[in-house]
């Protein structure tokens, strides 16, 4: 199994491009399932959950081709298998996405239940509430969500909670209903928005994402259409936040700053130096960061993926930082990590008090999450001597190429067998 180990110590200079976003990229390769002729895809990232879609994708009867880096093709003119088995569905929970497009198109669906997962339970109640109530019936037997419907219809969802996958998957349902669809508290995420830029390119009818209420008018069949992926907006915060925790002067690529208003906020806040244009992000930063307090919220507040990176940034902050996570109830496990490390991090319930010290200290660690991982990495950077982190194939489910990326900045990071 690879581990990546970092000799900590120097700033990070240069400049790192962004990829697409993992998270967009996974909702819009599932709304391939909706049309009949092919969605062409750019700035996909070269990441193992976006193979492992793509595997999932394939076994159902989708065509799908990579002539170059960050380029995807997808035909489900042949869509003939609309199962989803256990075996891919349990490595990664965004394969239940495909059930809302498969009951769209097909009028049927058999998909693995995808069970728990590390950092808390995220249940999929949401999205068979709005499929049944749009006229699926829905059954659970032997771990599978069992779905039919002969044709769905529009009807008013409100949703209990605030759920992203959720809202996905009911607007690529509700895209060929019969009628209108209205999703009211619908996740506002960009990551959303992304995809109904995708839908719509494809011929749907979507009005109001990006705000709690979305209205979608269904349509009898989408088209094919060439959509590029938005930059992934949390890759771009984790290396924001490591030049926060190491120091140095970074520009980076390709990114939307328009995405990242509560993660900038914070890094000014900790004292970092930021600039930026339609595409570029740049960060400057000297000396230990300033302690911040911060509590994550459903977009726009803050993410609960930044929420870990951060907590590495406030080990070597000067003061203490208060760090409350309202997202996901077992969402501090790299706390524990991090103090191997030396950091000083008390937990009581959903709030880690965070006491910055000068200087980390190298150890063996080991990831339990992707964005985790990512702290790890971050934590690395500024401690004395080696750090050596097991289990790094959660990163490499949603970073693309950080190695190589942090090695081009400066920083002395290896991948090891």
């Amino acid at each position: 199994m690879d581990k990546l180990k970092i000799t900590g110590g120097g700033p990070l200079e240069g400049e790192v491009h962004v990829s697409g976003a993992k998270n967009a990229a996974l909702p819009i390769l599932c709304a391939a399932l909706l049309a009949d002729r092919p969605l062409e895809l750019t700035n996909v990232p070269e990441l193992m959950d976006v193979r492992t879609m793509i595997r999932l994708l394939n076994q159902m009867g989708v065509r799908s081709s990579r002539d170059q880096p960050g380029s995807v093709r997808l035909d489900a003119s042949g869509l003939a298998n609309p199962v989803a088995p256990y075996e891919l569905v349990r490595t990664m929970r965004a394969s239940v996405l495909v059930l809302g497009p498969l009951i769209a198109r097909c009028g049927k669906a058999s998909v693995s239940l995808p069970g728990g997962c590390a950092i808390g339970q995220r249940p999929v109640d949401q999205h068979l509430k709005g499929l049944q109530a749009m006229g699926a019936e829905i059954s659970i037997e032997h771990g599978y969500m069992n779905a039919t419907a002969k044709r769905l219809r529009g009807t008013r969802i409100v949703m209990d909670m605030v759920t992203v996958t959720g809202t996905e998957n009911l607007m690529m349902a509700a895209v060929l209903a019969d009628g209108i669809t209205i999703l009211e508290n619908a996740a506002r995420e960009p990551e959303v928005v992304d995809l109904a830029r995708c839908l719509v390119a494809m011929g749907a009818k979507i009005d109001g994402a990006g705000r709690d209420v979305i209205r979608i008018e269904g349509v009898s069949s989408l088209g094919g259409a060439s959509y590029a992926v938005m930059p992934d907006r949390i890759e771009t915060g984790t290396y924001l936040a490591a030049v926060a925790a190491a120091g140095g002067r970074v520009r980076l690529l390709d990114a939307d700053p328009g995405t990242l208003d509560a993660t900038l906020d914070k890094l000014r806040e900790s004292g970092a130096r930021i600039s930026t244009s339609d595409r570029t992000i740049d960060i400057e930063c000297s000396g230990r960061p300033r302690a911040v307090n911060l509590k994550t919220a459903p977009y726009p507040g803050f993410p609960t993926d930044m929420q870990a990176q951060f907590m590495s940034v406030s080990a070597v902050a000067n003061g203490t930082s208060v760090i409350s996570e309202t997202i996901f109830e077992n969402r501090f496990m790299h706390a524990l990590e991090l103090q191997r490390l030396g950091a000083n991090i008390s937990i009581q319930g959903n709030t880690a008090v965070v006491i910055g010290v000068e200087r980390l200290q190298g150890a063996h660690v080991m990831a339990t999450d992707l964005r985790a991982s990512a702290s790890l990495v971050i934590a690395g950077l500024v401690a004395n001597g080696e750090t050596v982190i097991d289990r790094i194939y959660h990163l490499d489910r949603g970073y693309e190429s950080l190695e190589a990326k942090l090695s081009a900045l400066g920083a002395r990071v290896e991948r090891v067998k």
